[in-house]
């Protein structure tokens, strides 16, 4: 790695990238050394008197002391001294982990510091066997690189090398995803590449070009991918990737909002981070998945034998017309009449996310993907977490209707994603939380309030009012999950649920989604919040799904079907579904 503090040669060689800084300080243990200029905007210094563990700052002209912007540690925050970390220090017992099929992954998204009571990667390692047994295949960290204070979403990152101390050391991290292997688990990290967090970020001092002139983020200014002295700031981030797939065997990265990385250059940041991934883990299954606005087909095309040409997959935010269908928007008959919910509802689940791509005219790679290049959900940290009161799905709606849709998203032939204590309908909720200080976090608060007031439909005065408050440890502690709730009454009835509608993907879809090249389903609007769907997958087998999302029944189903995979509610068979029936058949397949 270019960047930080590299051990070599019996001592230590730090470097620092600061064009705008004419002479650099090292701090080492107490003591102040002068720098050599290597030319090109870098500081190098090498000494002896550095190993592991070494604690280290840099000082620039104007006095200010600032962490290493690749720090590998903080173990007093992103403002504290950086420490030395030895990346070849932990003993790995995963030697033979090549990571799994993406086709396989069933996902689930996970705050490490709401996980568990702890908050850690410790904590979590204990909870690990819970989700073996549930039958996830892959865990999805939110992101944990290093922010300001004690407690964040973790998507305002200002050290992206370090795992947040919050959360524990870098060993700690590797030990959780070591566990996670042993259980044949993948991880998936969340990275954010497109600002960085509104507080502690002292890199604009030393390295004026790592934010853009030209473009800007909803969060602050972007990063600096196509203008003057880009280059740097590209493979900052570049080899930021390919640090967490190394060091830490990560078996993917799930990029933020990555719309947001704008770069109007000859080669585009994600296509050139694909490309460096891809060159260098060539013995090893590593998925790039993308969240995106748009549709963005063109970067998850596969060759003629399912391999991926591009990104693995891109989160299909439309899947989440499924809500609108619990919401009851589905069911008034003249939505039908305008092509509403119910027809954006069977395009969704029929061919992924396409109504953005017929917004902007971009239809010429519908269908050019399988189905498997997307993932699919209903909660996810940003779906309850922007709630006014971070409550989670089944607060609000019956569990026949949550049954219901839940039913679709696990057994679709896209990819599944639980959101953290979904399984068991845990009680907490994920409000937002953070840890800033001053005016920022007064200014933290306003907006917050004012982003509810603008949700349809909006929040009284009232409930404004008993929002909780983001910046209190409270708010954070409110949404750890009770693990004590698992097993008892309806969380464990919800359990046993997920369960075995998990254990049926696992042996009738799963084995149709191998080396899938692209395919997209036909629907049918049977009805206001009534589709039938069906897919031709592997071996030329058919999945069907017929859904009925309304209080009421609906007639109009096809009455004959296959091999019944699982059924939810009242299904006849004379083609009428009773209220919140779905029901999955597969024919032609020998499974």
């Amino acid at each position: 790695m270019p960047f930080g503090a590299a051990i070599e040669g019996g001592g230590v060689c730090f470097r620092l990238f600061a064009p705008a800084a004419a002479v650099v300080h090292l701090e080492l243990e107490g003591s102040r050394l002068e720098m050599a200029s290597a030319g090109d905007g870098w500081h190098r210094l090498w000494t002896v008197a550095a190993g592991a563990g070494s604690r280290y700052g840099f000082f620039l002209p104007d006095g200010t002391r600032v962490a290493d912007p690749a720090s590998r540690y903080q173990p007093e925050d992103v403002q504290g001294l950086s420490e030395v970390i030895d990346p070849r220090a932990y003993a790995w017992r995963d030697g033979g982990w090549k990571g799994r099929a993406w086709e396989e992954a069933v996902l689930y998204e996970l705050h490490v510091g709401t996980f568990t009571s702890e908050g850690t990667f410790r904590g979590a390692i204990e909870r690990l066997e819970h989700l073996e047994r549930l039958g996830v295949t892959a865990i999805e960290l939110m992101c944990v690189a290093d922010f300001v204070g004690n407690r964040n979403w973790g998507y305002d990152s200002v050290l992206l090398y370090a795992p947040d101390s919050a959360f524990g050391r870098p060993e700690d991290l590797k030990a959780l995803i070591d566990a996670a292997h042993a259980r044949g688990m993948m991880v998936i990290l969340d990275v954010v590449y497109n600002h960085f967090g509104p507080e502690g970020n002292a890199l604009p001092r030393y390295w004026p070009a790592i934010c853009s002139e030209r473009h800007c983020t909803p969060w602050g200014k972007a990063l600096n991918f196509d203008g003057p002295g880009s280059r740097e700031v590209r493979e900052f981030i570049l080899e930021n990737a390919l640090y967490w797939v190394e060091e830490f065997h990560v078996d993917g990265l799930r990029v933020d909002a990555s719309h947001t990385m704008l770069d109007d250059g000859p080669k585009h940041v994600l296509r050139e981070l694909r490309e460096r991934v891809k060159a260098a883990f060539v013995d090893r299954m590593v998925h790039l998945v993308l969240e995106h606005e748009d549709n963005v087909a063109e970067r998850l095309m596969r060759d003629a034998e399912g391999r991926c040409l591009g990104y693995t997959a891109q989160w299909n935010h439309d899947i989440t017309h499924l809500l609108a269908a619990v919401m009851g928007k589905s069911c008034e008959e003249r939505r039908v009449e305008d092509g509403g919910e119910t027809e954006r509802l069977g395009k969704a689940l029929a061919k992924g996310f396409v109504i953005a791509a017929e917004e902007k005219g971009k239809v010429e790679f519908e269908c050019k993907v399988p189905p498997t290049a997307f993932v699919g959900f209903i909660q996810t940290h940003d779906l309850v977490g922007n709630r006014i009161f971070g409550d989670r799905l089944h607060a609000t709606v019956g569990a026949e209707a949550v049954r219901a849709i839940a039913a679709i998203y696990l057994l679709l032939p896209q990819i599944p994603m639980l959101f953290m204590g979904e399984e068991w309908r845990a009680s907490t909720p994920f409000p937002y939380f953070c840890d800033y200080h001053g005016e920022l976090a007064e200014a933290v608060r306003k907006g917050r309030c004012a982003q509810l007031a603008k949700q349809d439909p909006a929040p009284s005065a009232e409930e404004l009012r008993r929002a909780p408050d983001p910046q209190a440890e409270q708010t954070l502690r409110s949404a750890q999950l009770r693990w004590e709730e698992v097993e008892t009454g309806e969380h464990a009835e919800a359990l046993g649920w997920y369960t075995s509608v998990l254990t049926a993907r696992r042996e009738f879809v799963v084995p149709l989604l191998r080396g899938l090249t692209a395919t997209c389903g036909s629907y049918r609007v049977v009805g206001a919040g009534a589709v039938e769907i069906t897919w031709t997958l592997g071996g030329g087998a058919v999945l069907r799904l017929a859904a009925n999302l309304c209080a009421e029944a609906r007639g109009g189903f096809a009455g004959e079907r296959g091999r019944e995979v699982w059924r939810e509610g009242e299904v006849g068979s004379d083609g009428v579904l009773g209220a919140w029936s779905v029901v999955w058949d597969v024919c032609g397949a020998e499974l």
